[in-house]
């Protein structure tokens, strides 16, 4: 077993969302992985009222006041890379999904990121926005991404279907994501 631990973060709370099966799919295929752990972690599991620490995670460094930003900083600190799963609500991203980033730093600092999306046009302006989000996080994301059509990969815009053509781009985005988390585990050492 490697020692190298990725989070799928299931961005979406909402009842009734496509990204569950999303996540799903994606960790099916981060099961067949020998060269890192994979875990789901979904939102859902994690009910964070907005943003309420009384000092900016900036300033805090790791220094939270409230018992769930510190569960929540412990379960994001224990990987070395995220698999960001997001529908685009709105050209953005889900709320829930941006209180969870915005919530801590230092556990972000130097970690890997890579995107898969779901969407009208793919969920494309989301990753644009994780993207920026990312970077002010100090995270190091990957070019490749996985962009999901509801007009083509999902049946009735509810039943997820995806094309055949994502098959080839998963083992790249694994690839990628793996490379950058195991360089920055060195950072962090």
């Amino acid at each position: 077993m490697s020692d190298l631990k990725i989070a799928v973060i299931l961005g979406s709370t909402r009842p009734g969302r496509n990204g569950k099966p999303v996540a799903d799919w994606v960790m099916a295929r981060a099961g067949a992985r020998t060269t890192a752990e994979y875990e789901l972690i979904d939102l859902a599991d994690h009910p964070l009222p907005l943003l309420d620490e009384p000092v900016p995670p900036a300033r805090a460094r790791g220094q939270y006041q409230n018992d769930h930003s510190r569960a929540w900083a412990r379960t994001i600190a224990a990987y070395d890379g995220y698999v960001f799963v997001t529908p685009e609500y709105n050209h953005s991203v889900p709320a829930a999904l941006k209180n969870a980033l915005d919530y801590l730093c230092v556990e972000w600092h130097n970690k890997a990121a890579a995107f898969v999306s779901y969407g009208t046009l793919g969920g494309a302006r989301a990753i644009e926005h994780l993207r920026g989000i990312a970077s002010e996080l100090q995270m190091a994301h990957v070019r490749q991404q996985l962009s999901f059509s509801m007009f083509t990969d999902f049946e009735h815009w509810s039943v997820f279907k995806p094309g055949e053509q994502h098959e080839e781009s998963v083992p790249v985005l694994f690839d990628q994501l793996e490379s950058w988390a195991r360089a920055l585990k060195t950072v962090r050492a």
